[in-house]
């Protein structure tokens, strides 16, 4: 029989994003932040070619962002509302890593399990934030799938993109639970 991992197992049935507008400061310090960084990158990495990368970015880099993506809604003619939101995103933030899908050229494993790989890295930062105490939450937006905002605001190269960027920081308020996927309206049982 398994040993379960009680702790481990209640922590993944019970967590929950916070939204990243109730997020302030204080942020994890650079030696916490290595921590999560380190629990994120053992995510599973098909081929171990490590198709991503991460960029933090605090405050001021932040707040140059906020300033991007006011100047890409205007040329992309983005509803005025949506630019505002996008721009709060950045300049209302403390500290936010962004997880970067980074593929790299391979014959054995295919471009798309490299992509799932770096989605895995948002998710295994998201859950070590958390479990570590932080209040995290993974968001994306138009501006993240803008290939000038991600090449001017990042420095990404050609072939990268932003899997996402995750917010941490120390939350204001904890969320209320919100519903959950019905397992059994979403599940397909096959015995043979």
């Amino acid at each position: 029989m398994p040993i379960r991992n009680d702790a481990a197992l209640d922590f993944l049935m019970t967590r929950r994003s916070r939204p990243a507008k109730t997020l302030t400061g204080p942020v994890p310090d650079r030696d916490t932040l290595l921590t999560l960084l380190t629990a994120a990158a053992r995510t599973p990495d098909h081929g171990k070619l490590e198709p991503w990368r991460f960029i933090v970015l605090e405050k001021p880099a932040l707040l140059r962002l906020s300033s991007l993506v006011l100047d890409r809604g205007t040329a992309l003619g983005k509803d005025k509302d949506m630019i505002t939101k996008a721009i709060d995103q950045y300049a209302n933030a403390e500290l936010a890593v962004a997880v970067i899908s980074a593929p790299k050229p391979s014959e054995k494993i295919p471009a798309i399990e490299q992509t799932y790989s770096a989605g895995a890295v948002c998710l295994s930062l998201l859950n070590a934030a958390l479990a570590a105490g932080w209040g995290a939450n993974w968001l994306s937006g138009w501006a993240s799938h803008d290939a000038i905002f991600a090449r001017e605001g990042l420095g990404l190269a050609d072939h990268e993109t932003i899997a996402g960027f995750i917010h941490i920081g120390t939350e204001t308020s904890a969320p209320p639970e919100r519903p959950r996927p019905d397992i059994d309206a979403i599940t397909t049982w096959v015995a043979e």
